[in-house]
């Protein structure tokens, strides 16, 4: 579809809510932009093709902004809204969930409503087989931490108990990601080496002695302290 025109059928706007759902569009209409940007308090663009929020600023009193089943990735950037309140961004193509929070806290510092579900910030099982519950709480106690006045995260209301922990330990939930240049540095191939073949002493034989020494590394896998966070409540 023409990005610079509007299918007038596909369009609804009523009392501050306007939805322009399933046009693939890579990006907001500037029809859109132009007509409604300063009247809209509720903009639903789920089931397009978005790329980019270039002209997202012209919605200056956006309350509620709904971006599901879209292709916004890592690249994304906001427009600073002070009056948004809720963001929905689930099946996206979001990975970086550090990165997307911190964006969200310089750029929307009234924000109480966010779901990330069917992304793969989002470590939960609808993004990620291999993730399991304790890999979702983490994920919470870190998104409640950096941002504190959520009060409801994807599905569910952020509890007394979560802010209490997410106060204690969601800095130390973060992901933790080794640097870009890690991977493109080039494989530089060692020296070749002639190999020989061990020599064999007989004599040897069953005297072998291990090497003790101290080990620097701790497992801290998914299925190590993680389970006990999970309340009865929440199976």
């Amino acid at each position: 579809m023409e990005e610079s025109h509007v299918n007038h059928s596909a369009l609804y706007f009523e009392k501050g809510q306007l939805s322009y759902c399933g046009q693939d569009c890579r990006r907001i209409p500037p029809a859109l932009q132009k007509m409604y940007g300063g009247k809209v308090r509720c903009l639903d663009l789920s089931y397009n093709s978005i790329e980019t929020l270039k002209g997202l600023e012209q919605f200056g009193r956006l309350e509620e902004l709904i971006l599901d089943n879209n292709k916004l990735g890592d690249a994304i950037t906001f427009p600073y809204l002070s009056n948004l309140r809720t963001l929905s961004l689930n099946n996206n193509e979001i990975i970086d969930l550090e990165e997307l929070v911190n964006k969200i806290c310089k750029h929307f510092p009234s924000l109480t409503y966010l779901s990330l579900l069917s992304n793969k910030a989002c470590p939960n099982q609808l993004s990620d087989s291999d993730k399991d519950d304790s890999d979702y709480q983490r994920y919470r106690y870190f998104v409640i931490h950096m941002i504190p006045n959520l009060r409801f995260l994807d599905s569910r209301r952020v509890s007394s108990a979560e802010r209490k922990e997410a106060a204690i330990r969601g800095e130390f939930m973060r992901v933790r990601r080794p640097p870009s240049d890690v991977f493109d540095a080039p494989v530089v191939p060692a020296p070749q080496t002639r190999l020989r073949p061990l020599p064999v002493d007989l004599g040897a034989l069953g005297k072998h002695k291990g090497a003790y020494g101290k080990c620097n590394y701790k497992y801290t896998g998914k299925h190590s302290e993680g389970n006990r966070f999970i309340l009865n409540s929440d199976l």
